[in-house]
C-alpha cells in the first residue's frame, strides 16, 4: 500500500490537541512525532498546516437497506456518503429484506460489503420472537460480529420482539453486546387510539405525542431490568427523552459499564418545534421530542451518562416521506453529515473537538471492544479524517451522496469541511474525489 506522511497537523486524540506529523504505512499508523523525516523512502506528503486530524468516526447504528430495499439505498452508496462525511466504520441493522435472522443471511451481508463498501463494516444479528436458538449461535462469532439487535418497539421492518421468553433467553445466554430499540408498543397504541378518537387527520406534529416519553422510558427500564438480572452487556440505542436519562450512570469508566447508551445527532439538533417546517422529513422512531429533551441530552452527553454519538441513518425515498403522516416512512438520512453537524456545535461553543473525537470514535471503539481502531495510536489502523475548520460547506442536492437524494439538513451551512478520509490506510476521499480501488475491512473485536 502507498505510504502517506501528514505534516504539521493538529492531532485531536485522547483528550488532547497536539501538533505532529503522522506516518501511514501498510494500512496502519506507523509513527506519530513532532517531526518525521522519511529520507528517500517513497511517500505521499500531505500538508496539514492549519487543519485537524481526527480518528475516523465509527457509527454504531445505520440502515443501509441492502438486501431487499435497494430502491432506497445500498451498502455501496451509503458507505460512500459515510466516508465523505468522515465516518470510516459502520455497524448496520438487520431489518433488511430478508431480515438477517439466520447466520447465513447475516454472512450474506458481509459478502456484499466486502465487494462494495468503501468504509469498514460490521452487521448486527437480528432477533425475532422465534429465532433465539439461531441468534445464540452468534456466540461462536463474538469477535467477528458487532452485536445482537432487538427491536423492543416496532419500527421499519416488522421485527418487533415482545415475547418475554425470547427476551429472557437471549439476555441470559448472549455473550455479545445486545443493542436495543426501546419503545413500549402498548403505550404507543394507546396514545394513537386516543388521538384518533378526536376524529381528525393525523399530522407529523402528533408523532412525539404518539411515541411519547413514557413509551421510551417504560421500554428502556424493562430492558435494563432484564440486563441487570443476568449481567447482560446492554447498549440502548437512540435515547431521545430527558426521563430516560435517570436510568444511566457516569459513576464508572465506560470500559467498566455493563449498560451503555447512545444518542443520535438528530435528537441533539432538531426539536418538536421543527415539525412545523420539516414535517415528515424528521419523522423517525423514536420521535424527535420537545426542546427540553434536547437540552437534557446535551447535558448528559457531556457528563458521560450518554456514551456515544451515532446517526441511525435511515434513508427513504422522497415519495415515501411525502405520504400522509400515517403512511410516511420513519427515518432520516444523516451519515454524511454527522461529523459536520457536531463541528457546527463546536463552533457554537457547545462541545469541544476533543469530546467529538471521544464520543464519535474512542468511546464507540471502547463500547464495542473494536480491535485496533477508534484512536490515533501507533500500530492502530489508519482510519483518519482531516478537517478544515475554516472552509464552509452548505448541504445541497448537488453534494448529497445518499441514494435517496435528500437530507433534512438541506440549506444548512456548516463552518467546516472534511477534506481527506483514510480507511485502513487507504486515502479513499481527497477533496471531493474518491479512490475506489480498495474496499473497507470487516471490523473485528477483542472479546473474551
Amino acid at each position: 500500500m502507498q505510504k502517506y506522511l501528514i505534516k504539521n497537523i493538529q492531532v485531536v486524540n485522547e483528550g488532547q490537541i497536539q501538533t505532529a506529523d503522522v506516518l501511514i504505512a501498510d494500512g496502519r499508523i506507523e509513527k506519530i512525532s513532532k517531526q518525521i523525516d522519511t529520507g528517500n523512502t517513497a511517500c505521499t506528503e500531505i500538508n496539514g498546516e492549519g487543519k485537524y486530524l481526527f480518528p475516523g468516526c465509527i457509527d454504531d447504528q445505520v440502515h443501509f437497506r441492502e438486501p431487499g430495499l435497494t430502491h432506497k439505498a445500498t451498502i455501496g452508496t451509503e458507505a460512500k456518503a459515510a466516508v465523505a462525511g468522515g465516518v470510516t466504520s459502520f455497524m448496520e441493522m438487520p431489518n433488511t429484506i430478508p431480515n438477517a435472522l439466520t447466520q447465513e443471511l447475516l454472512e450474506d451481508k458481509y459478502v456484499i460489503a466486502s465487494k462494495t463498501s468503501l468504509a469498514n463494516y460490521s452487521f448486527y444479528m437480528g432477533v425475532s420472537n422465534s429465532n433465539a436458538a439461531e441468534v445464540l449461535k452468534t456466540n461462536d462469532k463474538k469477535n467477528d460480529v458487532c452485536g445482537i439487535k432487538i427491536f423492543m418497539g416496532s419500527s421499519t421492518g416488522n421485527m418487533l420482539v415482545d415475547n418475554p421468553n425470547t427476551l429472557d433467553n437471549i439476555f441470559r445466554e448472549s455473550e455479545l453486546l445486545i443493542a436495543t430499540h426501546c419503545e413500549d408498543e402498548t403505550i404507543i397504541k394507546r396514545n394513537l387510539e386516543k388521538i384518533k378518537a378526536e376524529g381528525r387527520e393525523l399530522v407529523p406534529a402528533d408523532h412525539p405525542v404518539i411515541r411519547d416519553e413514557e413509551a421510551c422510558y417504560a421500554s428502556s427500564l424493562y430492558a435494563i431490568q432484564i440486563a441487570r438480572q443476568y449481567n447482560t452487556r446492554l447498549h440502548i440505542l437512540h435515547i431521545s427523552t430527558a426521563k430516560e436519562l435517570e436510568l444511566f450512570s457516569n459513576m464508572m469508566p465506560l470500559k467498566e459499564k455493563r449498560i451503555t447508551a447512545e444518542v443520535c445527532v438528530h435528537h441533539l439538533h432538531f426539536t418538536s418545534d421543527d415539525y412545523a417546517t420539516l414535517g415528515n422529513r424528521i419523522k423517525c422512531n423514536p420521535a424527535i421530542k420537545a426542546p427540553f429533551n434536547k437540552e437534557a441530552l446535551w447535558k448528559t452527553l457531556l457528563d458521560d451518562r450518554l456514551d456515544v454519538i451515532a446517526t441511525d441513518h435511515a434513508p427513504h425515498t422522497w415519495e415515501e416521506k411525502m405520504e400522509p403522516y400515517e403512511r410516511a416512512h420513519a427515518g432520516l438520512p444523516l451519515v454524511q453529515h454527522s461529523l459536520s453537524l457536531m463541528l457546527f456545535y463546536h463552533k457554537k461553543g457547545v462541545i469541544s473537538l476533543e469530546r467529538i473525537a471521544e464520543k464519535m470514535s474512542h468511546a464507540v471503539a471502547d463500547c464495542f471492544q473494536i480491535k485496533d481502531r477508534g484512536y490515533i495510536r501507533e500500530g492502530y489502523y489508519a482510519d483518519l479524517v482531516i478537517v478544515d475548520l475554516n472552509k464552509q460547506t452548505t448541504v445541497s442536492k448537488e453534494n448529497i451522496l445518499y441514494k435517496c437524494g435528500w437530507s433534512p439538513l438541506e440549506g444548512m451551512e456548516f463552518p467546516a469541511s472534511i477534506t481527506h478520509t483514510f480507511v485502513s490506510g487507504h486515502l479513499v476521499f481527497d477533496n471531493g474525489k474518491f479512490n475506489e480501488s480498495k474496499m473497507g475491512e470487516r471490523l473485528t473485536f477483542n472479546r473474551r
